[in-house]
């Protein structure tokens, strides 16, 4: 029996051992396939809570950016009323009103007098100045003798035209040049705050993935702070970069007012207060006065330049610095600091040149002046129904083309009641406290590249941020947790809603040739500048082009 199964065993040991071998691979396959799919699954896992991460930050971020513009606005609406004064001009007028009416009183005109003065009281100067006294603001550095101008001089005596003249004047360019700095400083903050929390979120995850140091290895400690400082986590660049924000609070502001005074004179000059004025008569002229401001078509559009009203001049920064009261500029120990100082600022000029900072800043103009001539003034002043947004003249669309207003553009109200209307919503504009700011939830809610361009500035130029740190076993391992974490594909798949996570991330990883920027001079194309250039417009019309319909056609007026 045991000589048979030995021969037996011989006889088939090939086929046995073919089969013990297909056996055993078989097993092995099997535990390198379960383990391949525990690896997935952990990848999975671990990507999940790398894009909630990222989305909690994100969305931190952007409530973070809506409280600090309503922390610096009341600053500049401070600043544009004190330059502004329409409710002196409109003390004066009361109080020139006032004495005519004591001199009638007092009987100093005969009956023919009288009947010859009568015309130029009318009801309708009555019923405007009490317009601009009803529910009126009077700003508290505007309490005092308005026959003194804002140095102290003595104001020069006017007559009642010139006054009503500059009332009108005054009270346009107000509300609008607030418009323009709500726009500015809502989209400059996003830059910042964006730039900021990249910065902040690349030091975190990689503190996390370095491995702990060992405690007689004493390099890894020093590698640790050479990395966080490479990456700009320190309280003391952040605080720098942000001071900059006094410029457009303080300076910048009379860039824009210069720019909108100018054009309002030309539009409205010629207007009289006393005549009236239909709502699409009010949309054509805030339409010409934009032209005028911003440029008539999308090239001029692009090539205006609202740099100078954001951060200041080279020479200036130092000055912004100590008056924002950041103390501590002359210091020897702060080269470190400048350095990184200076790399944001260059960013951040950067990002406002680029033609996607145009498209938003005249999106948010285009939400900002809606909901103040469609809503706010068609309701106080026109008093028309304003439960659903009208599409306006005063926007905006690809070719700055126009369309007619519907049934309520033939409303007609006298353009003192209008101005009175303005010079309150100038006050609106500027409110930072409760209740909320209607102008910027309204650009918070409806511009959504807002949110797109946030998420390019804050997704993009990883790499860059990366080799600030001039080790190549860091950046390799630091590159590898990026790639894993899908930082810029999550991103644009959980914020930006667009299905283009892999193209984004690609672009901005691996950065594009120069070529694909628009209206951009050629330059050289091995400098990390342009690359990040490109790469930032390549990503930025894929976050806005792709998948659905942008919403940038669907807020603008058609043909």
């Amino acid at each position: 029996m045991i000589g048979a199964t030995r021969r037996w065993f011989q006889r088939n040991r090939k086929g046995l051992a073919i089969g013990a071998g297909v056996i055993g691979a078989g097993y092995l396959a099997g535990q390198y396939v379960l383990s391949k799919i525990s690896e997935a699954r952990e990848r999975m896992s671990s990507d999940r809570i790398a894009r909630e991460n990222l989305r909690r930050r994100f969305e931190q971020n952007q409530t973070d950016c809506t409280y600090t513009v309503l922390a610096l606005l009341p600053t500049a609406a401070e600043n544009i009323i004190d330059a502004l004064p329409v409710e002196e001009l409109t003390k004066e007028l009361q109080q020139k009103r006032a004495e005519r009416l004591a001199r009638l009183n007092a009987g100093e005109a005969t009956g023919s007098d009288l009947s010859s003065v009568a015309p130029s009281l009318p009801d309708d100067d009555r019923r405007s100045l009490s317009s601009f006294q009803s529910e009126g603001y009077v700003h508290a550095s505007q309490i005092g003798d308005s026959a003194l101008n804002s140095d102290g001089q003595p104001r020069p005596k006017r007559n009642k035209t010139q006054l009503w003249n500059e009332v009108k004047i005054t009270s346009v360019t107000r509300s609008f040049t607030m418009v323009y700095t709500l726009s500015l400083l809502t989209v400059f903050t996003h830059i910042q705050l964006n730039l900021l929390g990249r910065r902040n979120y690349l030091s975190s995850v990689i503190s996390l993935a370095t491995p702990p140091a060992n405690a007689s290895t004493i390099s890894l400690e020093d590698h640790d702070d050479e990395l966080t400082q490479t990456l700009g986590d320190d309280f003391e660049t952040n605080r720098r970069y942000l001071a900059f924000s006094w410029w457009l609070l303080h300076r910048g502001w009379k860039d824009v007012m210069g720019r909108v005074q100018t054009a309002v004179e030309e539009v409205f000059g010629p207007l009289n207060p006393r005549e009236d004025i239909s709502l699409a008569k009010l949309s054509e002229l805030t339409l010409q006065i934009r032209k005028k401001v911003e440029g008539s078509t999308e090239d001029e559009r692009r090539s205006q330049k609202w740099l100078s009203c954001l951060l200041p001049p080279a020479e200036e920064e130092e000055h912004v610095l100590r008056e924002s009261g950041v103390e501590g500029v002359a210091d020897p120990s702060s080269s470190q600091t400048a350095s990184k100082l200076r790399h944001l600022l260059d960013e951040t000029a950067d990002l406002i040149d680029s033609p996607s900072f145009s498209l938003v800043l005249t999106l948010l103009n285009n939400e900002g002046f809606s909901t103040l001539i469609d809503q706010r003034c068609a309701a106080d002043a026109f008093k028309a129904p304003t439960s659903v947004p009208e599409t306006a003249l005063q926007s905006f669309d690809s070719i700055a083309t126009v369309v007619p207003l519907a049934a309520n553009s033939e409303r007609k109200t006298k353009l003192a009641n209008l101005l009175a209307v303005m010079t309150r919503q100038a006050h609106v504009i500027g409110n930072g406290a409760h209740p909320p700011n209607e102008y910027l939830v309204a650009m918070d809610q409806n511009v959504r590249e807002l949110e797109a361009f946030s998420a390019v500035v804050y997704s993009s130029n990883f790499d860059l941020e990366l080799l600030g740190a001039k080790n190549n076993a860091v950046l390799a391992r630091e590159t590898g947790l990026v790639d894993n974490e899908t930082a810029s594909s999550a991103f644009s798949q959980v914020i930006v809603e667009k299905e283009v996570e892999a193209d984004l991330k690609e672009e901005i990883i691996e950065p594009q040739p120069r070529s694909v920027v628009p209206d951009e001079p050629a330059v050289n194309e091995a400098e990390p500048e342009s690359l990040a250039d490109s790469a930032f417009e390549e990503a930025w019309g894929k976050a806005t082009d792709d998948g659905n319909t942008s919403p940038t056609e669907e807020n603008q007026p058609t043909q």
